[in-house]
């Protein structure tokens, strides 16, 4: 007997395990590891979605299985390879099977049992007594909805709870059919074409025919010549109507044919040659030692620690090219859509049209194609954001993660993987080399460079010999001291001004959205917070509303203070709406633009105003992080950072290390081209160690420091971190739920001879933002401080995962983060 052990779709820890189902003979060369099937489940045997995980086989034959009722895939949809990396991940980040499996196949595939309802009998008002209002609804409602309708839209209409019994008793009566059809989200698109049926020598009796049916005649002779065109571009350019394409249709002439249209993310956007540079010597000795290794075809992971503008992009694509020349391919990632547009041309330019991307701006059906494209091995490349780390390749030579520091590539839903460690784990999988490359690498990263985990490579010079912009820390207590009350310091108003004069471009980078972060109370001090989060709104001028940037809530501005009536209702901090609306009435000739999360939400926005930057059609760019990395302008010449402090002052272990990051990237976007770069960085503390390094370029001062605090305090990298997250509606019950397990994680330890818990169980402590979406926060951190981190995971493993229902009850929300690059 031929078993399957499979997962199925269902999204909860008590069904996280695998079941057996008894294949069925005439399935058992259809059924494999990696395919989906479907199977009847539970008490009810409801229909479900199921992955196939392992196949065995058992001599004892075990009448209590249930069978595998279908096989809805062809070839398994998981490669060997990722069935690995889901049991991995599964171990790894203490996640759900079915959560690690959804990353590898897109969401909108996923297939769900819908119950389709068919009135048989007509004469059911014979059958059905007046007395019985509810089945008779239930049927005038299936009349109304056309004889048929599927459940869930029968529910929309009829609002009793009770209609999956009277659907039973309508079943028993033989007055309605059920029909179970499976559906997902998305379909293959596709076109009607049309196409030719004649052979040559019935050719000149059928046109002879045709003498008086001259648009008939016209429309075979296109077809001739093209043999196979959609119905669209024939009648086009023919000029004829479908009554005449259905004549030949009718007459055997031709045939229609569906075919399958690619959605295509490109559009038809047509990409400018991308020429090869010959490269420098850093580059060149770059390229020498990791072509070696794809060479070898050997797992190697190599960091590129690179100055801003030192050519790591070109050191990619010539990499990529020998990888190509192996028959091998490359998944490229980016941690920013933004960024997708300016690598995706240069690839495209470079290599050609085998190149998909993967990102979350994508639609559902430009998603599923994209994924389709590149499990059909019609792609050598991809380039994406996070996900694109899972793309179905079969024969992978190269994994590239460019800005490797930053912290998009940590997902925050579950699974809360780290695309850098995925990476990592699937290079060693598919002996595939992994580059990170960076101007400001990851502590983590450059520390395991050093202990020789990882091959570091260092580029101290720009590709294009230009210098490294010039850094002016503008001290702004001291512009307050002399009288300046402005956002903008003298200095950075007379440098964007000469910028202008000299037909130059400006970037202003600010990390906040909107036009006022506070709108608070000068007569009583009172603050206008999100009444479902605890979080201040953001005053966003264009919409003249307030707005909670965690839950989205929306309220009208007030003009008197609703604690005391005073009217001394002001807006304080500053967002780069409120940037962009002072540049105009200080340059009121200048051609501004803004780009944020409010700018660019519509599709294709990011590339827009990149390309009109690019095209010199804007004078001055405002923008938050979006804008901090990878962009290369070489018209650029001025970059102010308004308020360097905005991610100093954070309460999170990471904060000069993010600051430190921030700087020196959009620093770099200036001086790219032939004239000299200068960046203006206005701060309240010139004298912290990460601004003072920042404004020298030199990474390694600020690496000496930060290391010596991480040390001390038994942070990343020498330490590793477990956050556990709890929140519910009952900030009482939250609390003690969270006590409850922190108690039993601390009895576990101790039991396994760790006495000293203070510095390895933090809390738990209210999260720095306590509520959101009206949901109260707390949160218990875990140190491997003397203790094996797999220790610390088996606890957290038996209480929240084996014994999940007995420590967090319903109302409860619990999420286990290994290694968060926040604790915020």
């Amino acid at each position: 007997m031929q078993i399957a052990q499979v997962i199925v779709n269902n999204n909860s820890y008590q069904t996280d395990k695998l079941f057996d189902y008894e294949i069925p003979t005439d399935l058992f060369r259809k059924v494999k590891r990696g395919i989906r099937v479907m199977v009847p489940f539970g008490n009810g045997n409801k229909r479900l979605e199921a992955y196939v995980l392992n196949v065995i086989e058992s001599n004892s034959r075990n009448s209590k299985l249930k069978k595998v009722l279908a096989v809805i895939d062809e070839e398994p949809i998981l490669s060997e390879d990722q069935l690995r990396l889901v049991f991995w991940m599964r171990n790894q980040y203490l996640c759900k099977y079915i959560e690690a499996i959804h990353c590898f196949i897109p969401k909108s595939m996923v297939n769900k049992e819908r119950k389709k309802i068919t009135l048989l009998d007509h004469s059911w008002e014979e059958v059905l007594p007046s007395s019985q209002k509810k089945l008779r609804n239930i049927i005038t409602t299936l009349q109304a909805l056309g004889g048929s309708a599927y459940l869930d839209l029968l529910m929309q209409h009829i609002d009793y709870k009770e209609i999956n019994e009277s659907i039973k008793v309508l079943l028993e009566k033989n007055i309605i059919d059920i029909k179970y059809e499976l559906n997902s989200k998305i379909n293959i698109k596709t076109e009607q074409y049309v196409r030719i049926k004649i052979e040559e020598e019935q050719w000149q009796p059928i046109i002879s025919s045709l003498k008086r049916a001259k648009k008939q005649k016209i429309l075979l002779e296109m077809l001739k010549e093209v043999k196979e065109i959609s119905v669209k571009e024939l009648l086009e350019r023919s000029n004829t109507s479908r009554s005449s394409l259905n004549s030949l249709q009718e007459k055997g002439y031709i045939e229609y044919i569906d075919v399958e249209i690619s959605r295509n993310p490109f559009g038809d956007k047509k990409f400018d040659p991308f020429y090869k540079f010959e490269p420098n010597e850093e580059q060149k000795k770059a390229i020498d030692q990791i072509s070696a290794s794809i060479k070898n075809e050997s797992s190697e992971t190599y960091l590129i620690h690179g100055v801003t503008g030192s050519g790591k992009t070109e050191i990619y694509l010539q990499l990529i090219e020998k990888v190509l020349k192996k028959g091998k391919q490359a998944i490229v990632l980016v941690p920013e859509i933004s960024l997708t547009p300016q690598t995706v041309s240069r690839f495209m330019g470079r290599f050609g049209e085998r190149i998909a991307v993967l990102h979350s701006n994508l639609s559902d059906g430009e998603r599923y194609d994209e994924w389709r494209r590149i499990l059909r091995q019609e792609v050598d490349i991809v380039i994406g954001a996070r996900s694109a780390i899972f793309a179905p390749f079969k024969n992978l030579g190269m994994i590239v993660i460019d800005e490797e520091h930053e912290h998009t590539y940590k997902s925050e839903q579950t699974p809360r993987y780290n695309a850098i460690h995925i990476a990592e784990y699937r290079s060693h999988l598919e002996n595939s080399v992994l580059v990170l490359g960076s101007a400001t690498p990851s502590l983590e990263s450059y520390h395991r460079a050093i202990e020789g985990d990882f091959t570091l490579i260092t580029l101290k010079n720009r590709a294009m010999k230009s210098n490294l912009p010039t850094v002016e820390v503008i001290n702004m207590a001291e512009e307050f001291h002399h009288g300046n009350t402005s956002i903008f310091s003298t200095e950075l108003l007379k440098a964007m001004a000469d910028t202008l004069s000299n037909h130059h471009q400006t970037i202003l980078f600010l990390n906040r959205r909107g036009h006022s972060s506070v709108l608070s109370c000068k007569a009583c001090g009172y603050t206008v917070k999100c009444q479902y989060c605890d979080i201040t709104m953001t005053f966003h001028s264009a919409e003249k509303r307030l707005k909670c940037h965690y839950c989205g809530n929306v309220k009208n501005i007030v003009k008197s203070c609703p604690e005391c009536h005073s009217e001394e209702i002001k807006y304080a901090g500053i967002g780069t709406q409120q940037i962009e609306d002072l540049v105009k009435v200080n340059f009121p000739k200048a051609k501004v633009q803004r780009m944020d999360m409010d700018t660019t939400s519509r599709k294709g926005a990011h590339e827009k105003i990149l390309e009109s930057f690019k095209h010199q059609e804007i004078d001055i760019l405002i923008g938050t992080q979006m804008i901090s990395k990878g962009l290369d302008f070489p018209n650029v010449t001025l970059v102010g950072i308004i308020s360097a402090d905005t991610t100093l002052n954070l309460p999170d272990f990471r904060a000069a290390e993010k600051t430190f990051q921030l700087v020196t990237q959009v620093a770099g976007r200036a001086g790219r081209g032939l004239e000299e770069g200068k960046v203006i960085l206005q701060t309240y503390e010139p004298n912290h160690y990460s601004i003072v390094a920042s404004t020298h370029h030199d990474y390694e001062s600020f690496v000496k420091d930060e290391l010596m605090i991480r040390k001390e305090f038994h942070y990343p990298p020498f330490a590793n971190l477990l956050l556990l997250n709890f929140s519910g509606k009952n900030e009482k019950q939250v609390y003690a739920i969270a006590n409850s397990v922190a108690t039993n994680m601390k009895y576990i330890l101790y039991s396994e001879g760790f006495k000293e818990l203070d510095a390895i169980l933090l809390g738990p402590n209210p999260s720095m933002i306590s509520k959101i979406k009206e949901s109260y926060r707390y949160q218990i951190l875990l140190k491997d401080i003397g203790i094996p981190f797999s220790l610390l995971k088996k606890a957290v493993k038996y209480l929240l995962i084996d014994n999940r229902s007995k420590y967090i009850p319903q109302g409860i929300t619990c999420t286990i983060d290994i290694n968060p690059l926040s604790i915020i």
